[in-house]
């Protein structure tokens, strides 16, 4: 089960995440987010945990969502799990109709 901890410290390692979970059940994978992408690594305050099963995962949400860590109180719920609609873009599947590929004439 994939877990989503919002409302992280930037303090927070992820060893300090995984206790928290191991508390629990199993935890297969700790990932705290950060800003890797734009070169300066600098933490996002949110991660995902992933359990080995859905029981595990719904003990620590029921039992962490709402715990002080390390002076933040996380917010911890099940994470929405990944879509395999391949989608053409936001834009392009909600433009409205009159961006059809019809061509208007001008009237004179």
């Amino acid at each position: 089960m994939n877990i989503y901890v919002g409302n992280l410290s930037l303090e927070v390692t992820e060893e300090e995440l995984r206790r928290e979970f191991m508390a629990f059940g199993e935890v297969i994978s700790v990932i705290i987010m950060n800003d890797k992408y734009i070169g300066s690594g600098q933490l996002r305050g949110y991660g995902f945990i992933e359990m080995a099963s859905k029981a595990e995962g719904e003990a620590a949400i029921a039992n962490l969502n709402e715990k002080t860590l390390k002076h933040m109180t996380i917010n911890v719920v099940g994470a929405l799990p990944l879509s395999d609609h391949k989608d053409k873009g936001f834009l392009y599947s909600r433009r409205p109709s009159h961006f059809s590929g019809r061509v208007r004439e001008r009237r004179y």
